[in-house]
């Protein structure tokens, strides 16, 4: 329903950044449905910027709930392109104003990011990329692409990374109650003193950052749902 009248209202909007942070509260709204309660932390004292790059865990299919319950206005997704083949979804991510990259040819998806960093500043958005490249699946945090820090490296942006508590395992269909998914927004990451030979450096460092925040909340999520049993 929410695919079949989105694309009715993005069609006198088409590809218009704004639609992605609507439909990601949108489809945010359906965790009750799911027996998820979402709970969101901002940096304390800290304004996101105007332009950067948000990064974020990938685990599973809720991360159309979780995650993009969070998406910040005039911020746009990068997705690969096969997403376009599924039924209704497909076409919303495209019309609402989502990028798609072809995965299978490296060229193709090194010249996309190239051109992200003059897209970020000439349509005044952020990019919204999950550097480990595919659904971890419950296997832990993946090893980080260089994309998306090349791409904010060279487009002189802040990175903000995204931490999404452990969905794998967690929600069953048949129970009313699903337990607490927390997200936390961490500050952002300045990246003007990094050079393109640094980008691995930069890497690394978001990575090791991204996995211990989320070995923290994992364990919060679990005391907390310990407890309240």
């Amino acid at each position: 329903m929410i695919c079949v009248l989105g694309l009715m209202y993005c069609i006198f909007s088409p590809r218009d950044p704004r639609h992605v942070a609507t439909f990601g509260r949108w489809f945010g709204r359906m965790a009750p449905i799911f027996g998820i309660k979402i709970e969101v932390r901002f940096p304390q004292q800290v304004t996101l910027p105007q332009n950067c790059i948000y990064i974020a865990n990938h685990q599973n299919y809720y991360d159309m709930v979780t995650a993009a319950y969070v998406v910040q206005p005039r911020t746009v997704t990068v997705g690969k392109k096969s997403l376009l083949w599924i039924p209704f979804f497909g076409l919303l991510y495209w019309l609402t104003g989502n990028l798609l990259i072809d995965r299978n040819h490296g060229y193709r998806t090194y010249s996309m990011l190239t051109k992200l960093k003059h897209t970020i500043k000439n349509r005044n958005i952020s990019i919204w990329i999950f550097p480990e490249g595919t659904r971890n699946r419950g296997r832990g945090l993946l090893p980080f692409k260089t994309g998306a820090f090349y791409t904010a490296i060279a487009a002189q942006v802040p990175i903000v990374p995204i931490c999404v508590s452990n969905t794998t395992d967690k929600i069953k269909l048949n129970r009313w109650f699903n337990g607490i998914v927390i997200i936390e927004i961490l500050p952002p990451i300045d990246t003007q003193g990094y050079s393109k030979k640094q980008v691995r450096g930069l890497t690394r460092y978001c990575r090791e950052m991204m996995k211990n925040k989320l070995d923290e909340l994992n364990a919060e999520v679990t005391k907390s749902e310990y407890h309240g049993l």
